[in-house]
């Protein structure tokens, strides 16, 4: 400090505060700390608000701020607490991210993948919540366009019952079903496969008959599955009647193997599951190799 000025140079600003001289001179050029005059040779000279200033800066620098903000806090164009939460919600974003890709780098440790697999696992993985939902709403616009039927409009919602972003902290499994959800629905065949069952079940109260149909194809079929009893066997016969009417017609018949084709399709059923691992929950246990059982004790004994 000059004894008759009572001001700073910058170089003894740097002296006072601990702060590079050319740090200084850089906030001061940005004006967050500007100088109150010069002296006769051109010098830059700051009076004590500058160093209660500096330290403020400092403060806000090391928390994040960039010194846009910083300078409009210091004129009151807005207040710190609006910038802080503002810096806050960044921050949260930015964590986000950092843990997402935290994850990515767990699942690529985990398999033996291809440059072009690492690049689409790492792409969708960063996608934001709201892309991420317009792809399974593209899909499901998709699959159900034009079917105007209550029970369709109820399937679809629960197919895009995904959750509004990835978690905080996905674990690897997350970000793997993520992925494998995103292929899934891209695939043209998949996506046939899942307009073809929409479409035939229109109109015919289907999705009402199968959701009585599964407890018993699970109970029953699944037993006959983990005994090892194949649906060709004579008591296969006997199992198939708790399951379905020894007395329906032939035509109901032909037209129950051909919507269980539909049905016993592992890539619906691995749709449900990638649904449930996204959400953080535990899938069901498959009900396909069941379903298939009763398709081929069906056209063993009836």
């Amino acid at each position: 400090m000059n004894d008759v000025t009572g001001l700073y140079t910058i170089g003894q600003l740097a002296r006072r505060t601990g702060l590079r001289a050319r740090t200084i001179r850089f906030w001061s050029d940005s004006g967050v700390v500007p100088p109150v005059q010069r002296s006769e040779g051109g010098y830059r000279l700051y009076d004590a608000e500058a160093v209660a200033r500096l330290d403020l800066v400092r403060t806000l620098r090391d928390l994040g701020l960039g010194l846009d903000a910083i300078q409009q806090v210091l004129e009151r164009r807005v207040t710190l607490s609006e910038v802080a939460e503002l810096h806050v919600k960044a921050l949260d974003a930015e964590i986000r991210i950092l843990k997402t890709r935290r994850s990515v780098l767990r699942l690529l440790t985990d398999r033996d993948s291809s440059t072009k697999e690492i690049a689409l696992i790492n792409a969708l993985a960063r996608l934001s919540a709201r892309e991420r939902r317009q792809i399974i709403d593209d899909f499901v616009d998709h699959v159900f366009a034009d079917v105007v039927d209550e029970d369709a409009a109820l399937v679809g919602g629960w197919m895009r019952d995904l959750p509004a972003d990835l978690p905080e902290d996905p674990t690897p499994e997350q970000v793997s079903a993520w992925v494998e959800l995103a292929e899934l629905v891209g695939d043209d065949g998949f996506r046939r496969t899942v307009r073809r069952m929409v479409l035939s079940g229109e109109g015919n109260n289907r999705l009402e008959y199968g959701l009585d149909l599964r407890p018993l194809v699970l109970e029953h079929a699944g037993a006959a599955l983990s005994r090892g009893l194949a649906p060709e066997a004579d008591e296969a016969s006997l199992i198939l009647r708790r399951i379905i009417p020894d007395d329906l017609p032939a035509p109901e018949i032909a037209a129950l193997i051909t919507w269980l084709e539909m049905v016993a399709e592992p890539r619906v059923e691995r749709y449900w599951q990638l649904l449930s691992l996204v959400k953080g929950q535990e899938p069901s246990p498959p009900a396909v190799p069941a379903f298939r059982w009763v398709l081929a004790a069906l056209r063993a004994h009836r």
